[in-house]
């Protein structure tokens, strides 16, 4: 049986968004008989490990520097290695693929010393990027190699989105696995100032994030409920009139499914993505944190507009749908196999 490595970035600073592309693509090499290994520190994010234990995969601790890279290639006796990573430096990438096995890197823009076979920047208008490549390289780019998983691609509607029927409107917003930099309170305290009548349901990770979002005044027709990290997220966005999320890799998920969808942006390295997302017409522009916590006035007219206009949700939830198509980890999975099959035979 082919076994291919998982390296990833995972914790509660770096937040799940490394890990959970990759779980996709682990789920579409799984479905044609491959054995996945993720090697990384899941335990940090309890919820992301119990993720991987209940699909059954075999996780390592993560590893570092080079030599220890090329030692886990041998030991695990790999066929492939895939990174995605901001945190390892180009040495370990390159000494990976010196060692003679297929590699494939998940990068956002700039490469970041990322030398692999395969290049993946599975980002709105990545191919009409032009990064140096190291030598040798294939890159795919573009919203045609999204990697989303399996849950969302059971969720996604098979139609475009419709005009729901008007009512309070059902708001969805999380922030990723960890909401590292803690954006929960302060859009919800920018739905609260919209002025605008919402039932809205908030992931929070951890209980002090829990009591910030609890403790935010609201009027008598704005409802909020708090819940932890949930398996079925995509079933809350598709049942939701309106999403609000970081402008991560989470946004193409939201695409996929034909959410009317609000982002913000909550860290530098999103700022690219979140500019190109907003600018389709495909999703709507909250703002970012540093605007939210300066002043919340701006992003609360815009959820105000995004609340109260069915048409306008309406329609950024039907350009989202057209864009992502949930066939991206199959060409993935495919141009991965094509370095794999020549090398194992």
């Amino acid at each position: 049986m082919v076994r291919v490595g998982v390296r990833c970035d995972v914790g509660v600073r770096r937040g799940i968004g490394h890990v959970m592309r990759c779980l996709a693509f682990a789920e579409e090499l799984r479905a044609r008989g491959v054995e996945v290994v993720f090697v990384c520190d899941s335990p940090t994010v309890p919820w992301v490990d119990a993720q991987l234990s209940g699909r059954g995969i075999r996780v390592e601790p993560a590893v570092w520097t080079p030599g220890e890279h090329v030692e886990m290639v041998e030991r695990l006796n790999l066929d492939a290695v895939v990174f995605d990573s901001y945190d390892l430096p180009g040495e370990v990438f390159s000494a990976v693929r010196r060692s003679g096995v297929p590699t494939l890197a998940i990068v956002d823009g700039e490469l970041r010393g990322a030398d692999a076979d395969v290049l993946v920047d599975q980002n709105l208008g990545a191919e009409s990027d032009r990064p140096v490549l190291p030598e040798g390289a294939i890159r795919l780019a573009g919203l045609d190699y999204v990697l989303l998983r399996d849950e969302v691609l059971a969720w996604r509607p098979v139609e475009p989105p419709v005009l729901r029927p008007s009512g309070v409107p059902k708001v969805f917003a999380f922030f990723g696995g960890t909401d590292a930099y803690g954006a929960g309170p302060y859009v919800v305290q920018a739905l609260a100032a919209s002025g605008a009548p919402f039932d809205a349901t908030v992931v929070a990770p951890g209980d002090d994030l829990a009591k910030a979002i609890a403790a935010v005044p609201l009027a008598e027709d704005q409802r909020v409920q708090v819940i932890g990290p949930t398996s079925q997220l995509a079933q809350a966005v598709v049942e939701s009139d309106l999403v609000i999320s970081a402008s991560g890799t989470s946004t193409w998920e939201l695409l996929c499914l034909g959410a009317t969808a609000g982002l913000v942006c909550v860290v530098d390295n999103q700022e690219l993505g979140y500019e190109r997302a907003v600018a389709t017409g495909a999703a709507a522009g909250v703002g970012t944190l540093a605007q939210l916590k300066a002043d919340p006035a701006a992003a609360s007219a815009v959820l105000r507009t995004l609340l109260t206009d069915a048409q306008e949700r309406a329609q950024l939830a039907q350009a989202g749908w057209k864009l992502v198509d949930g066939r991206g980890r199959v060409r993935v999975a495919d141009a991965l196999l094509q370095l794999i099959a020549p090398a194992a035979t």
